[in-house]
């Protein structure tokens, strides 16, 4: 294989990575962009998602369609998840100083990786998730297995209807008037309490799917699987621009290339050092991101 084809070949695979890295980075962006929160437990729903596809597959056997089907009770668990999370750990600390709310996050984080490993179905050891037969398509030279393509399509299919309510629909409208002013958008009868738990459920939703996928790709599952992705997806998010939804699939494209670029022309131990590298050098160039705008503290 020559560089160019080479070069293909790990910009593909970093492209089918980021897109697992965006999903996961959807979520970091949204609740910051509602609650000024950075849910450092997103990573770990994650996993919670994973290991509910897994109980579902070991149950109905792997087929495609029972792969897709999966998404289902993965997501409704995960989006059910969410909601309890805000409302028992983040709606008491709404109103007190941000480092409390961050604080209860990494506990929160502490309390799903800890707590899954005593669970009897899950417990500390890693397990295989099952996955389809290996099937490979080339064309000029480069190859794209089944399962990158069911990695892109679900993600276009999910930043798709992600867009869509947004930007079309009334519970949209009122997460982006909760974003730019939270205050003002309560005062115009919106319920900012109902749009809150709405971003938590959307946001632990995709995550849910980002767990299937990433263990799809790479098939084994043990209750601290969520810490690295939930990190490189924070550092996508605010690669793009933290509160910021084309900025936070923009960050986890650039990082998933970056990252196989990494391990394919240099070495594969300097993969996170440049995830790391990524964020520092955004945070000195460019704080707000590639896509994110400054924001001005309210006093």
């Amino acid at each position: 294989m020559d560089f160019l084809q080479q070069f293909c070949q790990q910009t593909l695979n970093g492209m089918s990575l980021g897109s697992i890295y965006a999903l996961l980075a959807l979520g970091y962006t949204m609740v910051y962009g509602i609650v000024q929160l950075i849910n450092f437990a997103h990573g770990d729903i994650l996993m919670v998602g994973a290991f509910v596809s897994y109980f579902v597959l070991s149950k109905w056997g792997i087929t495609p369609v029972t792969l897709m089907l999966s998404f289902l009770p993965s997501m409704l668990f995960c989006l059910t998840l969410g909601v309890s999370m805000e409302k028992v750990c983040y709606k008491p600390l709404r109103n007190q100083p941000r480092i409390n709310a961050l604080i209860t996050a990494i506990g929160v984080s502490f309390l799903l990786e800890n707590g899954a490993r005593v669970i009897p179905a899950i417990g500390p050891n890693p397990r295989v998730f099952p996955t389809l037969p290996v099937v490979n398509y080339a064309w000029l030279g480069v190859s794209i297995s089944r399962v990158q393509l069911l990695i892109f399509m679900v993600a276009i299919v999910l930043m798709l209807l992600l867009n869509y309510i947004v930007n079309f629909t009334k519970i949209g409208k009122a997460m982006r008037a909760v974003s730019y002013d939270k205050g003002a958008a309560y005062l115009m009868g919106i319920n900012v309490d109902r749009v809150i738990s709405f971003t938590f459920a959307l946001g632990s939703s995709l995550a849910a799917a980002a767990g299937i996928l990433f263990a799809s790709a790479y098939p084994q599952i043990e209750p601290y699987m969520g810490i690295m992705p939930g990190m490189k997806a924070f550092i996508a998010a605010v690669l793009g621009g933290i509160g910021s939804i084309p900025g936070a699939v923009l960050g986890g494209l650039i990082l998933g290339v970056a990252e196989t670029l990494t391990k394919g022309f240099l070495s594969s131990q300097l993969s996170d050092a440049i995830a790391f590298g990524l964020l520092i050098l955004i945070l000195v160039v460019k704080p707000s991101g590639l896509l994110g705008k400054p924001m001005g503290e309210k006093v």
